[in-house]
């Protein structure tokens, strides 16, 4: 099975969920699912800031498993981790290697080569 986390809530949700909980699992090849994707929102996006060690261990991670790293285009904006480039579209700023950055559309066209057989929002 094939999934994709959305990380929408604010609090533990990263800190506790995705770095204690799913990310040794996933480092440990024991998580029991493939992740297509993870998709920040909110204060979640500081978790691919450049420097912090759980972004460098997704980033590895994400090079290794071939797992998409996405945040919130206006999320990472308004957070100074992206910029609005001239034809419209976002550039990561000051975030681990392998983060893109967009929205619903962009995420769904990303995914579409690696679809996800389940969404999971935490």
């Amino acid at each position: 099975m094939r999934v994709a986390y959305v990380f929408s809530t604010t609090g533990h949700t990263v800190s506790h969920k995705l770095e204690r909980m799913i990310l040794p699992q996933l480092e440990a090849g024991d998580h029991g699912a493939d992740v297509a994707g993870m998709f920040f929102f909110d204060d979640n996006t500081y978790a691919l800031q450049a420097g912090s060690d759980l972004g460098e261990r997704l980033s590895a991670l994400a090079a290794e498993q071939n797992i998409l790293l996405m945040l919130c285009d206006l999320c990472a904006t308004e957070r100074g981790l992206a910029v609005e480039t001239d034809d419209g579209g976002y550039a990561p700023r000051n975030v681990v290697d392998g983060v893109r950055v967009g929205c619903f559309p962009d995420l769904y066209a990303a995914l579409e080569t690696n679809p996800p057989d389940q969404v999971i929002t935490l």
